[in-house]
């Protein structure tokens, strides 16, 4: 079943007193569930378990409520009380034969403390290190401090080996565990034992490895994740040094897990990184010791991860976000059906539900952070309930999951696509620049479909409500998507922009058809604040436009801050030579250009342009739900039992949020309505005993 070329990924890893069954490990990630959402996170960790990762780990767990990193929700493991809820998520994971790392952290200059309200300790009196630029300062750490520290984390590896954990981990990475600060010259600036020189900077992760090692004593491996490189020259962690740091810690871990730089570095998304892009920085380092190392790289392809372990990169193939998009990668590569694997697009949604403290979602897996809440797997649904003939009306990225996953409960489905091609916006969008990985969410549907008998799929095939019914469906799902606005109408305004002249306005639908403005400039605005717009800006710069981005917001694409790439975003706007005007709104459009308007004083400018396009907001194409249900209403007695709207068509937002409606759509059609107030399952923090 298995192509023999993947038999090396599956050999067994000794990591000290345990053995990974194969070369996947499910590296640490978070989730936006830690504490609040315990048994949510316990069943997404034991399906990847059941999907054949060998080992899967929890997010940062906090040791201590100096290290609370509010309003970040992660694992907490600050007294026993938190016990129970690490215990079920161990006991998931061991359910399905995987092995359970923990990931200690104490968060240093992370830590604003927000919650705990306790002072925040680092290695210098330097204010904390968050993104939210918290007004807080860190507390240079006394020797007693280093000891409590010390103490703390002791005691929280007790706390891990009595909840069952086959693995701990000592955190000292992405600018994010204070033993990482220690490390780096960009906050260590001590002059004791504990600053200067790298074996000082390093005393702290020595001490605290050996504290692990000696309670672990043969119970648990020993874990140490270490960044590679700062990427900030001499004045942070080098390459050089931590070849200097493995060399002098060798032997003393079980395992090396490296990463590169910040987060922001080891998590890039497809628009700025291909597949292995950390290869470079972490080639070599395994030579230095004679333990088992991983490391990721958005590893998507069998053969990539084959050559990162036969050229001597890695021992274990790490993937946080390859595992959220196909929890069962391993089992399907082991199996032989490679052309089953949901492959990561890298878009970083899932990187968006710890920044804004929900529960982890996917683009390509809609059912992740649903496997408790909701009850669904990735890969299994509930058989269908009756003999109904189904249409889906639109092959975008809500009807292309919509028909596949009603197809798999095994009803009989018709999908209709009005255009040659299926894909909808992913189609258009993955044309864009730096997002063809993106086009893999319908190519992974649409061969998925093409696979399944009971399915038949109609390109050029445009449906109006004569259509629906003539055709004698039980149920109809309208998936037709949305279009951008001409209008100006967003957040921003709510009513059109005023418009006194014949400049011309381009929509992105425009731009993504072939539409381009007749003269070279051109005034973007940016009132979505996602990616669209900066993109858009950027095709159009790279076409030879002399492009003025404009937007209310103080950043351009701001809300992609959650998915890691704000900065990045603005400096290819920058290199491209794009003009960019921050904290400002389009006011009115007149025969000579565009008005803009500061937000705060709505001081006016004019801006000359021979074009403006305009990235605000969408309009639903719902029409045809409206018209089937008016017409079925005249021709009572039919075969019609509901008509349902879904994505884009019903609310438009992101392509994540419109294959979720798709896959809700199939999970939910056909089954009795849920009486319940609260369509899932949540956990309710229990009352405090100590009261009053």
């Amino acid at each position: 079943m298995r192509d023999p070329r993947y038999d090396i990924l599956f050999e067994p890893v000794r990591i000290g007193p345990v053995t990974a069954r194969n070369r996947f490990f499910q590296v640490p990630h978070c989730n936006g569930m830690g504490y609040r959402d315990p048994s949510a996170q316990a069943a997404m960790r034991g399906v990847k378990a059941e999907g054949g990762w060998a080992v899967v780990c929890t997010e940062q767990v906090e040791i201590h409520p100096t290290s609370d990193i509010t309003p970040f929700i992660e694992l907490r493991i600050w007294d026993d009380a938190d016990l129970p809820a690490l215990a079920r998520i161990c006991d998931a994971i061991h359910s399905q034969g995987a092995l359970a790392g923990i990931e200690l952290a104490h968060n240093g200059m992370n830590s604003p403390n927000l919650y705990s309200r306790e002072v925040p300790l680092g290695p210098a009196s330097l204010p904390v290190a968050t993104w939210s630029h918290d007004p807080v300062q860190a507390r240079a750490m006394t020797r007693a401090d280093i000891a409590d520290l010390r103490r703390w984390h002791a005691d929280a590896v007790r706390r891990s080996l009595a909840a069952g954990y086959d693995l701990v981990y000592v955190y000292a990475a992405h600018g994010l565990g204070g033993l990482h600060h220690f490390l780096s010259r960009r906050y260590n600036d001590r002059g004791d034992e504990y600053g200067g020189s790298l074996r000082n900077r390093a005393r702290l992760l020595s001490e605290i490895l050996a504290d692990t090692r000696e309670i672990a004593d043969g119970r648990a491996a020993v874990a140490c994740r270490i960044t590679v490189d700062e990427m900030l020259g001499e004045a942070g962690i080098t390459r050089a040094e931590t070849e200097e740091l493995v060399g002098l810690l060798a032997e003393v871990p079980d395992l090396w897990d490296f990463v590169l730089g910040s987060w922001e570095d080891d998590s890039v998304t497809s628009r700025f990184a291909p597949e292995a892009a950390q290869e470079e920085h972490v080639r070599g380092l395994k030579r230095l010791t004679t333990k088992p190392v991983v490391g990721v790289g958005r590893f998507t392809s069998p053969d990539t991860m084959v050559r990162q372990v036969t050229s001597g990169v890695l021992d274990l193939i790490g993937a946080a976000r390859p595992s959220i998009a196909d929890p069962f990668l391993p089992r399907k590569i082991e199996e032989g059906r490679l052309e089953d694997i949901r492959e990561c697009i890298g878009c970083n949604v899932c990187v968006s539900g710890d920044f804004t403290a929900s529960p982890i979602r996917c683009t390509q897996n809609p059912a992740m952070g649903e496997e408790f809440r909701r009850g669904w797997h990735p890969e299994r649904i509930r058989p269908r309930r009756s003999d109904a003939r189904i249409l889906v009306a639109g092959a975008g990225p809500a009807g292309l999951e919509a028909a596949r996953a009603l197809g798999q409960r095994g009803y009989r489905v018709t999908l209709a696509e009005a255009s040659r091609e299926l894909g909808g916006r992913v189609a258009r969008e993955s044309a864009l620049p730096g997002l063809a990985a993106w086009r893999r969410v319908a190519e992974y549907r649409e061969q998925q479909l093409r696979r399944m008998p009971n399915v038949e799929i109609y390109p050029q095939s445009p449906i109006d409500a004569d259509d629906a019914l003539a055709g004698g469906f039980t149920h109809v799902v309208v998936a037709t998507g949305a279009a951008w606005r001409a209008d100006g109408v967003g957040r921003w305004h709510t009513r059109p922009i005023p418009v006194g002249g014949p400049l011309p306005v381009l929509t992105p639908d425009d731009l993504m058809a072939g539409r381009r403005p007749a003269g070279p400039r051109v005034v973007v605005f940016d009132d979505d604040h996602y990616y669209l717009g900066g993109v858009l800006a950027e095709l159009l710069a790279g076409e030879g436009c002399q492009v003025r981005l404009v937007t209310p917001a103080a950043h351009v694409s701001a809300w992609t801050a959650n998915t890691l790439e704000l900065v990045r975003i603005r400096r290819r706007i920058m290199r491209a030579g794009i003009a960019v005007d921050t904290n400002r709104t389009v006011t009115r459009l007149d025969g000579d250009g565009v008005v803009t308007a500061c937000v705060f004083t709505g001081a006016e400018a004019l801006v000359e342009a021979d074009a403006v396009v305009m990235v605000t907001a969408r309009l639903p194409r719902d029409r045809l739900a409206a018209d089937v249900e008016a017409i079925a209403s005249r021709r009572p007695g039919g075969p019609l039992r509901s008509v349902q709207v879904i994505g884009d068509a019903w609310a438009p937002g992101t392509i994540a949020a419109a294959v979720w409606s798709g896959r809700r759509c199939a999970e939910e059609l056909d089954e009795p309505p849920s009486t319940a107030p609260v369509p899932f399952r949540r956990e309710v923090a229990a009352l405090s005993r100590e009261w009053p």
